[in-house]
C-alpha cells in the first residue's frame, strides 16, 4: 500500500469506484473527500475563498463518510464551491468540520450520489481502509 494515507481509483462495472486508506477516521474522511474531487476533475478558481463549517451525526463511520462526501457534492452541485482545506474533529457523536475552498472553476465528470455500495471501513494493520462507489 504506496504511503500512509491516499486514494486510488478502482475499476467499476457502471460506476466509479474510489479505495481509500488513512492511519485515523479524519484522515480517511478527509482522503476521500480528496479522491471524490480527483475523480471529478475538479479545478477552482485561485484567487477567491470562502470558508464553511459543517456538523453531522457520528453515529457510524459508513453513515459518517457517505454523509460527509454527499455534503460535499451539494457544495459543488448548488453552491459551485469545492473545498482545499479541512479541519476535522470529532466531539462525542458530533462530526465537526472546518472548511476552506474556492469556487469552482472547471469539473470534467459529474458524481450523481455517494452510494452504499459494499460500503465497509475496514481496520488493517496500517490503519483504515474502505472503498466508495459514486453513482454517475
Amino acid at each position: 500500500m504506496p504511503g500512509s494515507a491516499g486514494f486510488r481509483e478502482r475499476a467499476h462495472t457502471a460506476d466509479w469506484e474510489l479505495e481509500v486508506w488513512a492511519p485515523d477516521l479524519l484522515s480517511l474522511l478527509e482522503q476521500a473527500a480528496r479522491g471524490m474531487y480527483t475523480l471529478m476533475g475538479t479545478s477552482l478558481r485561485p484567487a477567491e475563498r470562502f470558508v464553511r463549517d459543517l456538523e453531522l451525526p457520528a453515529n457510524d463511520q459508513e453513515s459518517l463518510l457517505v454523509d460527509f462526501l454527499t455534503e460535499l457534492l451539494y457544495l459543488v452541485e448548488a453552491e459551485n464551491l469545492g473545498v482545499v482545506n479541512y479541519h476535522l474533529r470529532m466531539e462525542g457523536d458530533k462530526f465537526l468540520a472546518h472548511l476552506e475552498g474556492a469556487p469552482v472553476a472547471n469539473l470534467t465528470k459529474e458524481i450523481k450520489a455517494v452510494t452504499y455500495h459494499n460500503l465497509a471501513i475496514r481496520q488493517t494493520e496500517r490503519g483504515l481502509r474502505a472503498n466508495v462507489v459514486f453513482d454517475v
